[in-house]
């Protein structure tokens, strides 16, 4: 027995969550999909976490970006002060899922102390660069050296000569005016270079009669 009822239509399947293809997408993503975890401030994160990532969004991270993410995330300064700062770590949902080793703590602290020991020797590299650069200038602007004789002298080549000058004209260029200096402020009845000044009484009348 035939119908002319027309069958109704299956519905598609929704279609799998495209991959992500980079570190970069995949903490886009992961900020989406689990905010208690991976949005606001770094968290210490939950050991073995990969596996509940891939459990609760198969498909969507490729092995190898979420381990590249997840190498980039916990190396970065923000997430090793949560791992000496925070107790617990965290789960997807941003429940407490263990306690932070005392062990990762403290490996933690150390390699945030070897990264500003590291800092500050490139900070005083450049520094003492900067000086050196200023101090070519000031001489270059009042030698009487001729071109190769002064760069002899100070140990530059002379197709670099050019380049560094134009960088310390740049740097004192940028650095701040210095403060007039202010006179010393003294307290009252003293003068500016720290003596007492002269007190002198009220003047007599001149005209004035003697008593008597």
């Amino acid at each position: 027995m035939s119908s002319d009822t027309p069958a109704e239509p299956v519905p598609e399947a929704p279609a799998a969550p495209a991959a992500v293809r980079s570190p970069e997408a995949a903490a886009e993503r992961l900020k989406a999909l689990f905010p208690a975890l991976f949005g606001g401030a770094p968290k210490p994160i939950k050991l073995k976490i990969q596996a509940d990532i891939e459990a609760r969004a198969p498909g969507v991270f490729p092995r190898p970006v979420l381990t590249a993410f997840l190498r980039r995330y916990t190396a970065g300064n923000a997430y090793l002060r949560a791992i000496v700062r925070e107790p617990h770590r965290i789960d997807l949902d941003g429940q407490p899922a263990g306690d932070v080793a005392d062990e990762h703590r403290e490996a933690a602290k150390k390699a945030l102390a070897e990264r500003r020991e590291r800092q500050q020797a490139r900070e005083q590299e450049m520094e003492a660069a900067r000086r050196w650069r200023l101090d070519l200038l000031a001489d270059w602007q009042r030698t009487s050296l001729s071109r190769a004789n002064f760069c002899a002298l100070k140990g530059v080549e002379e197709a670099s000569l050019d380049a560094l000058l134009a960088q310390a004209k740049a740097e004192l260029a940028a650095m701040p005016p210095s403060a007039p200096r202010r006179p010393p402020q003294g307290r009252p009845g003293q003068r500016p270079d720290g003596r007492p000044s002269e007190r002198r009484g009220p003047r007599p009348d001149r005209g004035a009669k003697p008593k008597g």
